[in-house]
């Protein structure tokens, strides 16, 4: 965040200085605002002192002597910043600095405006203009950071803070309502906790410390500094509940007036995210309770009554497959924008998108437009991951693209705002239902039972050496040596059948869930083909689909089963997996009415298809350096193949376009 800080008032510091070439008006030919003088002759004191230099330097030029000023309150502000990146914690306050971008801004806007004044609007509105685009956009903190952490952490927390107080019961006895009462008692008395830090475990410590940092960062670098706290793992309101009291402990939210109650102050914005299947069927429930506190309710409004919602793409889609993953999110949507609705309150949905389609991905503008209809109200945001941001934006004319395609689709997105929304048939809706349901039936019972498939996913995927890539933020699985499709993360799920050319995730039981749906019937093909071509939601997920199906290689994936342990027993999974690629394949193709996958899209088709001829071989040389790497060999032997197995990894990543 010091860096952060550090590289705008650099940016700032250089562009002050080309003005203070360009706007040399003299005070002979121009008459400043009155305005403008006066917070010039309030500057006298930067003069006398600090700058250390004589009263009579640019004393005809109004503008340059200002930005003079602007350009020594920069450098005091980059100087204060350097040595506290350095480690040097105790340098002076902010002294002849500005305190935030807000006093920065009034005195551009204050040579903006004399100089419009006075009829020089396009000096104005060049240089001068540009940087106060940046400042508006960038603040002294560059971007918003967002925090992340598990809900379970933040549990953990309060139930140790609770334990240590006297005579306090055992908060993790409670059920859900006596936690909510408990923890908004807290929240809004002035000393909720005697804490004594060496008491407390390091993980605890550790929690409250990220809070503590988040109030020393906004005090000194911008209030602005941070995005939303995200709360991963939400299942209930007092998960959220619990951070807002993490966050009073820490000085960013609380109640200053115990008197008429008006003095509530929230200075963190929290975004709970729901990720599994049950979450997001409990969405509305969860956020209901959330407003019925009165607590919550008060803090809410004191931050604005701007509510963002996450949603989680990835653990819903390895929790219940893509097709009951898409609708669930889906129907989340409605309800979360229906419920902020009814309560007055503004509504931000946050898609905790990945960059592969079983994680969310896919096209930006098409994915925009295949969000609920009055959904989108002229903003929206999303993550991008990693390998996306580098093919996407790292040359400007994609950059450009990207962005255009983007803000197109939020802009046609957003016409329910002068507008009513066209809402999909109500028949359509009860299909979709009945289609998730097959769907999330049949990946069920892929994944679920005594099939072997987490041994087969281990064995036949390089997942196993995704762990020891120097890529990412977390680790591979939740709970260490726990090799359950619970703990393993979304990322490793979605990055290993990727590898290994299954791409899984991404299609499974969508071709079952339709075969069924449809049971020979050609008049229910044609409801499946009309709801194809007009609803933008349906449409989405079968583009997305195709995608998916096309960057699949089943042979490639059979070449795989060479490093299963049980070969047999592996070769009635990859068919079982194999027969449901080819029969979502057909029904996909018969639904879109073509004759081959990618067929609307032929520039896609043809660029997917020439990476073919670098991607097969490449997995052939992974299978290679994999079996020597499991092999019994000595470790100096096993370390030789480690670096070239990695390389395979992300060359075939680079390839295929995606890694999770």
């Amino acid at each position: 965040m010091r860096m952060h800080c550090e590289l705008v008032l650099e940016e700032y510091i250089k562009r002050v200085k080309t003005l203070i070439r360009i706007l040399s008006h003299s005070s002979t030919l121009v008459q400043p605002s009155p305005a403008f003088l006066d917070s010039l002759d309030s500057d006298e004191e930067y003069w006398l002192g600090p700058m250390g230099q004589s009263q009579r330097r640019y004393f005809h030029e109004p503008y340059r002597r200002k930005l003079a000023i602007v350009c020594h309150r920069l450098e005091a502000d980059l100087s204060l910043v350097q040595s506290r990146i350095r480690g040097d914690e105790d340098h002076g306050g902010w002294v002849n600095g500005y305190g935030d971008e807000h006093e920065l801004l009034n005195d551009l806007y204050l040579i903006r405006d004399s100089l419009i004044g006075h009829g020089d609007a396009n000096a104005a509105d060049g240089a001068l203009q540009d940087l106060i685009r940046l400042v508006e956009s960038f603040g002294l903190h560059l971007v918003h950071l967002d925090i992340r952490q598990e809900s379970a952490r933040h549990s953990q927390a309060v139930e140790e803070l609770f334990a240590r107080q006297p005579g306090a019961p055992f908060y993790g006895a409670f059920t859900e309502q006596q936690k909510l009462v408990a923890l908004a008692e807290a929240i809004s008395h002035p000393h909720p906790f005697h804490i004594d830090k060496g008491t407390l475990t390091a993980e605890t410590r550790e929690t409250l410390e990220v809070f503590e940092v988040m109030a020393r960062m906004r005090a000194e670098i911008s209030e602005r500094v941070f995005g939303a706290y995200v709360i991963s793992m939400t299942h209930c309101a007092s998960h959220v509940m619990e951070v807002l009291l993490l966050a009073r402990l820490a000085g960013l939210a609380g109640c200053l007036d115990q008197g008429d109650g008006d003095g509530w102050f929230c200075h963190i914005r929290i975004s709970p995210l729901f990720e599994t299947i049950e979450d997001l069927e409990q969405i509305d429930t969860v956020m209901s309770t959330l407003f019925d506190n009165d607590t919550y309710a008060a803090l809410l409004k004191a931050s604005g009554n701007l509510q963002e919602v996450m949603l989680g793409y990835s653990d819903s889609c390895k929790d219940g497959g893509i097709l009951s993953s898409a609708w669930n999110l889906y129907q989340a949507q409605e309800k979360i924008v229906a419920l902020t609705r009814a309560r007055g309150l503004r509504c931000r949905l946050f898609h905790g998108r990945g960059g592969t389609i079983g994680r969310g991905g896919g096209p930006t503008h098409e994915a925009i437009l295949s969000q609920p209809e009055d959904s989108v109200h002229g903003q929206i945001k999303f993550t991008e991951q990693g390998e996306v941001l580098s093919y996407r934006y790292a040359n400007p004319e994609t950059a450009l693209y990207e962005l255009t395609m983007g803000i197109s689709g939020l802009i046609k997105a957003s016409r329910c705002l002068i507008e009513p929304p066209v809402r999909p048939r109500q028949e359509y809706l009860g299909i979709m239902q009945e289609l998730s349901a097959y769907g999330e039936q049949a990946y069920r019972e892929l994944i679920g039972g005594d099939h072997g498939l987490l041994d087969y996913f281990y064995q036949v995927t390089p997942v196993d050496a995704i762990a020891l890539l120097n890529i990412g933020s977390r680790p591979s699985h939740r709970k260490h040596r726990d090799r359950s499709l619970g703990s393993i993360r979304a990322i490793p799920w979605v990055f290993g059948w990727a590898q290994s050319r299954h791409t899984l995730p991404a299609w499974y039981g969508i071709g079952s869930a339709i075969e069924r749906w449809r049971a020979g019937d050609l008049e229910r093909l044609a409801k499946l083909q009309k709801m194809y071509q007009e609803w933008p939601f349906f449409r989405a997920i079968l583009s997305n689909t195709q995608m998916s199906l096309f960057k699949a290689e089943m042979h490639i994936a059979h070449a795989y089963l060479r490093l299963a342990e049980d070969p047999a027993g592996a070769e009635v999974i990859y068919k079982r997996i194999a027969v449901e690629y080819k029969r979502t394949s057909t029904q996909v193709l018969n639904l879109a009415g073509l004759r081959g996958l990618l067929e609307e899209t032929p520039d896609l088709q043809h660029s997917l298809a020439r990476r073919n001829a670098y991607l097969d071989p490449l997995n052939h040389i992974q299978i290679a350096l994999l079996e020597r790497y499991r092999s019994k060999a000595a470790s100096e032997q096993r370390q030789e193949c480690l670096d070239p197995l990695l390389r395979s990894i992300n060359a075939i990543a680079a390839g295929m376009r995606n890694t999770g």
